[in-house]
């Protein structure tokens, strides 16, 4: 008997050190404020918020099917209504009796706080990376859940709906206000023109949190700016035999690949580039009158990148040039079409959302791995210099923007549960704390 007491003291030394040594890991990667603490631990401790996320738990198998089922309502770039759609019937369901379409197909739902609060904006985006016609049915193949799109992002959808019914259910009145989205674009070529459309409508948002995809491992606080051009490149064109000696704009865009092939970009800050697609000509046999090459540029800073956009252009300028002297004319020209536009920013580590996602992944038992850098719908406000973060949506997944996308709702509702302690400690509970979240933009 003696024997087994010694032990069970031993394992639970061992496991008070170990909880011990995550917890130190976690603050050495985000230092956290002591005022910062005690707003947060105040908050958190309120026994409707422990209700709450014990709710959350409860409710989690629900929320999965409904994620299933916002999976299997294709919303390829571009066409995401009708995912929109039901997602609006689905926050109006759990109290949000206001919810609207915006002009930008964006689902917004506002839930009021005391009337003299900052703004948080939390968002999921509803489009998938899958064009139109891709086949979203979800298989079950050894204990995984397969379908397009199935993490990114119905598991944001599914997470944001969880926090919208659990508030609803508790009594809480916050302090700040909470305006929900929907978001549409936020994928390729969408150029996050759904969050682009929100800042612009709602210049009183002080905050922002982005629930998007799975994996609850770390805080996203920068973001990668990228600028997207298609390089169009035109001429006279005509037969490849009988009008030889005429310049070619497929020779030309050629030219101009092979010299910006050759770039070499720092690792540090984090730079790079390529050309995507490639489209012209006629036919075979013609000397090409038209050409257009899709480039991407990325950088992990603003000066660096456009540094890089000013490269690429001279590169295809002097291409022209020097296949319109190899013919000995004049007749190629280039134009640039940007096409897409996403902002470097980001959210310093001492600023209060940050140091409440830590708080709130310690809460929850997760171990915060990382502080990242990624191109999000955060990347907007970051660079307007609103706090912004993005987060996982909880669970286990894989392969996103591939058809073999997978997830496993293994702890999933981890997710919504260190959501909706951030957004608690952001807006605060009346007549508790008033929460972290500053008014910027007032």
């Amino acid at each position: 008997m003696k024997k087994n007491t010694i032990l069970l003291a031993l394992s639970f030394t061992a496991l008070l050190s170990s909880l011990h040594s995550s917890v130190l890991a976690q603050q050495s990667i985000v230092p956290i404020d002591s005022a910062i603490r005690r707003s947060f631990d105040a908050i958190s401790s309120d026994p409707r918020v422990s209700a709450g996320l014990l709710r959350i738990e409860a409710r989690e198998a629900e929320m999965v099917r409904e994620q299933f089922r916002l999976t299997e309502i294709p919303a390829p770039p571009f066409k995401e209504e009708v995912r929109a759609a039901y997602y609006l019937t689905l926050m109006q369901d759990r109290g949000l009796a206001d919810a609207y379409i915006d002009s930008e197909g964006n689902a917004i739902g506002i839930r009021l706080g005391s009337g003299d609060g900052p703004t948080l904006l939390i968002a999921a985006h509803l489009d998938t990376v899958f064009p139109e016609g891709v086949d979203t049915s979800i298989e079950l193949r050894r204990g995984r859940y397969y379908a397009p799109g199935i993490g990114d992002d119905t598991r944001g959808l599914a997470a944001m709906l969880s926090i919208i019914e659990t508030l609803n259910d508790s009594g809480i009145q916050t302090h700040g206000d909470i305006i929900f989205a929907a978001n549409v674009g936020e994928e390729g070529r969408g150029d996050l023109r759904g969050i682009k459309a929100i800042f612009r409508d709602h210049p009183q948002i002080d905050g922002f949190v982005s629930i998007d995809g799975v994996r609850l491992r770390r805080i996203t606080t920068g973001g990668t700016g990228s600028r997207r051009f298609e390089f169009r490149f035109s001429g006279p064109g005509g037969h490849s035999f009988g009008a030889f000696g005429l310049a070619s704009a497929i020779h030309a865009m050629g030219r101009a690949i092979s010299k910006i092939a050759d770039f070499e970009t720092p690792s540090f800050p984090k730079t790079t580039f390529t050309v995507g697609t490639v489209t012209g000509g006629t036919s075979v046999n013609s000397i090409a009158a038209d050409a257009v090459f899709a480039l991407d540029m990325r950088s992990n800073d603003r000066e660096q990148l456009a540094l890089l956009e000013e490269r690429a252009k001279a590169a295809a300028i002097e291409a022209v040039a020097e296949e319109n002297a190899r013919w000995n004319n004049s007749e190629i020209s280039v134009d640039f079409v940007l096409i897409g536009d996403r902002p470097v920013g980001r959210t310093p580590t001492k600023d209060s959302l940050v140091q409440a996602a830590a708080l709130a992944f310690d809460k929850v038992g997760i171990e915060l791995q990382q502080l990242g850098i990624s191109s999000t719908d955060s990347n907007v406000p970051m660079a307007l210099g609103i706090p912004a973060i993005t987060i996982a949506g909880g669970g286990n997944g894989g392969g996103a923007h591939s058809p073999d996308e997978w997830f496993v709702p293994t702890n999933s509702h981890e997710g919504p549960q260190t959501s909706f302690l951030i957004t608690l400690a952001m807006v605060g509970i009346q007549g508790v704390d008033t929460g972290l979240l500053e008014q910027h933009n007032r």
